[in-house]
């Protein structure tokens, strides 16, 4: 079986709804998907090692990725009971990134060199190290997908997986760069 497609086993094997490829020379660093992040809409910019600007410049998240030669973006679907399910889209972020930490895991037992990156800041820690002192787990620091700068619609596009799911349901994405 094809690296690839192992890898994309793997994140399905975790509970993700849906993976695919993403041409890692097609990646476009957006300097308008960091400004929204500098507008700190979700309240993570500056207060963690996964989000800008702890992340580094856009040139930089660039630079990361095409060290390697290959991207699988992947999602996490999950219910609402309706549209303002608030409580229900934060509880999928939680389960998002407990999958994220178990294909994290998953990985390791076969890939020797990756980079996951997922939705959203980290939430491992109460309170983030950032900036003063070094993250305290940062061999499972999963840097900001948006905090790259990368349109996610348009990574869904390119991997053939959907971006929206239905009215009564939320959506979260996260990638793994290997070689």
């Amino acid at each position: 079986m094809e690296k690839i497609e192992k890898i994309k086993q793997a994140a399905l094997d975790t509970g993700f709804w849906e993976a695919g490829e993403v041409p890692v020379d097609s990646l476009q660093f957006r300097p308008d998907i960091r400004k929204i992040c500098e507008e700190n809409s979700c309240r993570n910019y500056g207060t963690s090692w996964a989000c800008p600007p702890a992340v580094g410049t856009l040139e930089e998240c660039r630079e990361r990725c095409e060290k390697y030669a290959h991207m699988l973006l992947f999602s996490g679907k999950f219910e609402l009971e309706d549209s303002f399910d608030f409580a229900s889209m934060v509880r999928g972020l939680g389960e998002f990134k407990k999958m994220t930490e178990q294909l994290d895991h998953a990985l390791g037992r076969f890939v020797e060199s990756y980079q996951i990156l997922s939705n959203e800041g980290c939430g491992r820690c109460r309170k983030c190290t950032w900036p003063e002192a070094p993250c305290r787990f940062p061999d499972h620091l999963y840097h900001s997908i948006e905090g790259y700068g990368l349109l996610v619609s348009q990574l869904a596009k390119e991997a053939g997986i959907r971006y929206h799911n239905g009215a009564h349901s939320v959506t979260y994405f996260g990638a793994v760069l290997f070689c």
